[in-house]
C-alpha cells in the first residue's frame, strides 16, 4: 500500500482499452498492540483447510516478524493473490493509520444507534488496521472464503471488528451491525 502513487493514463490509445481493475477492500480494526506473526496466520488458514500460497521470496524470518507491513497471499495459482496491509498507530505508516481511523469515525458519526457507538469505540481504540485488497475482476467464491478466514483470524486474535467496503461493519458472529452501503444524509 505505502503511499498511493498517482497513476497517469498512457498517451497512446490502444485499439481496445482493457477494463479498469476494480478492488474490494476489507479491514479489521484491531485493539491488540501488535499483529501476530504471519506464521500464525498461515497455520490458521491451513487448519481451516485452506492452502495459502506465500510469495516465493518470503523467508522464515519474515514469517516470525510481527511488524510486517505488506504481504500477498494466494488461494489459487491461477488467480490474483490477495494483498494484505498492516498499518499501525506508530512507525512509518502511522499517518495512513490515522487517516483510515479518522475516515471511519467520520462515517460512523452519521449513525446514532447502540451498534454504531460500539463500533466507534472499537475504531477509536484500534492499535492497527489490517486491510485486505481483492481484485474483483479475478475473484472466485474460494477467494472470498479465503479472505473471510483472514478477517476472522485477525478479528479473533486481535480483538478486532470487521469492515467491508460498500457493506459496513460486522459483529463477531458475522451479522451486519452498521450498514454503510447507503449514504446517510
Amino acid at each position: 500500500m505505502g503511499k498511493e502513487l498517482p497513476i497517469l493514463p498512457s498517451t497512446a490509445q490502444p485499439a481496445e482499452a482493457a477494463p479498469e481493475e476494480a478492488f474490494l477492500y476489507s479491514r479489521v480494526f484491531c485493539q491488540k498492540e501488535n499483529s501476530p506473526p504471519l506464521r500464525l496466520l498461515l497455520e490458521f488458514l491451513k487448519s481451516r483447510s485452506q492452502t495459502p500460497i506465500a510469495p516465493p521470496d518470503m523467508d522464515d524470518t519474515m514469517l516470525d516478524e510481527w511488524a510486517w507491513v505488506q504481504v500477498t497471499l494466494g488461494y489459487d495459482r491461477d488467480r490474483k493473490p490477495i494483498q494484505i496491509f498492516c498499518v499501525r498507530d506508530r512507525g512509518t505508516y502511522q499517518d495512513v493509520f490515522e487517516k483510515e481511523k479518522a475516515q471511519f469515525l467520520d462515517l460512523l458519526s452519521a449513525h446514532d444507534d447502540i451498534e454504531a457507538e460500539l463500533v466507534r469505540e472499537y475504531v477509536e481504540r484500534a492499535r492497527f488496521v489490517l486491510t485486505t485488497r481483492l481484485s474483483l475482476n479475478d475473484m472466485t467464491d474460494e477467494g472470498y472464503d479465503f479472505n473471510g478466514w483472514i478477517l476472522e483470524f485477525y478479528q479473533e486474535q486481535c480483538n478486532g471488528i470487521v469492515q467491508i467496503d460498500n457493506q459496513g461493519f460486522y459483529s463477531p458472529k458475522g451479522d451486519l451491525i452498521v450498514d454503510l452501503s447507503v449514504k446517510v444524509e
